[in-house]
């Protein structure tokens, strides 16, 4: 009996996952919320180097364009609320949002893991997207 068609790319599918070493959406969500912490740790401490370098490399730009100094001095200008417990982390992909009691932020997934694109982030009505203290372009 031939191999159905739809086995084959469902089976290829499946190896591919397996071989890309592919974390689970658990994992991955743990890995995100970990980020988040990381740059909240450093930003309650003073330690804007550490929290820029949790930030991705498009946001770190942006701040430095925008505010016309180094990330370090725009961070600590910045007023990104101390965000509180993790809530809620939603994994899109490569994406991530989390959800703090008293913040929102964004990430992406870049060779070296999560990094943040966005910060200090609040929803909007009407289904317009958040606005956003910290953000690349």
């Amino acid at each position: 009996m031939p191999p159905r068609p739809f086995l084959l790319p469902a089976a290829a599918a499946a190896g591919v996952l397996l071989l890309s070493g592919c974390a689970s959406v658990t994992e991955r969500e743990s890995a995100a919320s970990r980020a988040v912490e990381r740059f909240e740790a450093a930003l309650r401490s003073g330690q804007t180097e550490r929290a820029c370098a949790v930030l991705a490399p498009g946001t770190v730009e942006e701040l430095e364009d925008s505010a016309k100094t180094s990330c370090a001095a725009a961070l600590s200008d910045a007023e990104v609320p101390a965000g509180g417990a993790v809530e809620r982390v939603d994994v899109y992909g490569r994406q991530a949002r989390v959800v703090l009691r008293h913040d929102t932020l964004f990430l992406s997934t870049f060779r070296d893991g999560w990094r943040i694109t966005a910060a200090g982030c609040e929803p909007r009505t009407g289904g317009l997207p958040y606005t956003c203290e910290v953000k690349g372009e």
